[in-house]
């Protein structure tokens, strides 16, 4: 077997994921769920071959140095991959997470078009949030080439590794890898205030300098788009708050209510089909109240807001999920398995019956 028959059958049979590991077949992962191919377990030799064959010796070094690494992979001019290479129990083991060969629109995705008032704003941050393989990039590298198909501006994008590629538009794209091309995402980011930027995408808000340098970038006027690995906005909020040690916290309260301006939780989940997934989000736009709730520790009571601002763009996630299922999106199960609060979804739609 060479990896690039099974590059090959990822694409054919439209899998976001290969799992390459010691004692296991090679395995898709197909909308969600896990499928093993039908070749036989792999052994240490056939997982360290596979492995070696698309690593560069870069790579490979740090592999040794550091027990794993994280790089983009090009499959001829058919798609892109990236890649996480791994040490476990003194093995070589991979994921490979294939990369949509376009770029998506918001309708594809699920956006509402309010969003793309959001994207003209001079300076600000706004984050998309959510678990592994939620999608996150995907938002990120939609919301980018709406901004470089749309604004005269220069975008910077740091990322580990770069997943989308952009070509140069209406705007100028800058693309910078971890690694690569910058050693670290806060490095990256407070030199980057240097190269004139008008927005800046972050791939990950990872730790305590990377969030305090996108704070830096927003407050000083340019536009920030970043991730984080949270459910909803309040969480994320705290998430950000908490970072700091105690003496910081405060003021960086003041800091986010003034520079924050939307947060987007999303989850992927399949459809009524049992083919393909779809997102469904929690949006949250800022506003004066909202901006209050934010100084006064009051962070609870965000997705009351987020109920009540509709007229905004808001939505909370349970909401998400309803729309869904009545336009026959997502079945009933999976809307109540999703949900924040399912005892209030099922109590909504047992009134409706009666």
């Amino acid at each position: 077997m060479e990896i690039n028959q099974l590059l090959q059958i990822c694409i054919e049979r439209n899998a976001s994921d290969i799992h390459l590991t010691v004692g296991k077949p090679p395995t898709l992962r197909v909308d969600g769920m896990l499928d093993s191919l039908d070749y036989a377990p792999l052994t240490a030799s056939d997982t360290e071959n596979l492995i070696k064959s698309i690593t560069s010796e870069r790579y490979l070094q740090r592999i040794q140095k550091f027990g794993g690494a994280d790089f983009g992979l090009s499959f001829s001019d058919v798609a892109r991959f990236r890649v996480s290479v791994y040490k476990q129990k003194g093995y070589w083991g991979t994921s490979l997470r294939l990369i949509p060969s376009r770029i998506f629109t918001f309708e594809e995705i699920g956006l509402p078009i309010t969003t793309k008032d959001l994207l003209y704003r001079p300076r600000g941050l706004m984050l998309v949030t959510g678990p592994t393989g939620s999608g996150k990039t995907t938002t990120l590298a939609a919301m980018t080439d709406y901004i470089n198909a749309n604004r005269d501006a220069h975008i910077i994008t740091i990322e580990d590794p770069i997943e989308y590629y952009h070509e140069h538009k209406k705007g100028i794209i800058t693309q910078r890898e971890l690694g690569v091309d910058v050693f670290s995402f806060s490095e990256a980011i407070v030199k980057g205030l240097r190269m004139n930027p008008d927005v800046i995408m972050v791939g990950e808000m990872r730790d305590l300098a990377t969030i305090e340098a996108a704070l830096l970038a927003a407050e000083t006027g340019h536009l920030v788009l970043a991730t984080l690995h949270t459910t909803n906005a309040a969480q994320t909020v705290d998430r950000i708050i908490n970072v700091f040690p105690p003496q910081q916290q405060e003021q960086v309260r003041i800091q986010l209510s003034t520079s924050i301006l939307a947060i987007f939780c999303q989850q992927l989940l399949l459809k009524t089909t049992k083919k393909g997934r779809t997102a469904a989000f929690e949006i949250m736009v800022t506003t004066s109240s909202i901006q209050n709730l934010i100084r006064e520790k009051k962070t609870f009571r965000i997705t009351s807001d987020i109920q009540t601002g509709s007229r905004y763009g808001m939505k909370t996630f349970d909401s998400s999920l309803v729309e869904l299922y009545q336009r026959e999106i997502i079945d009933y199960e999976t809307m109540i398995g999703k949900a924040f609060e399912p005892d209030q979804i099922e109590l909504k739609f047992q009134k409706k019956k009666r």
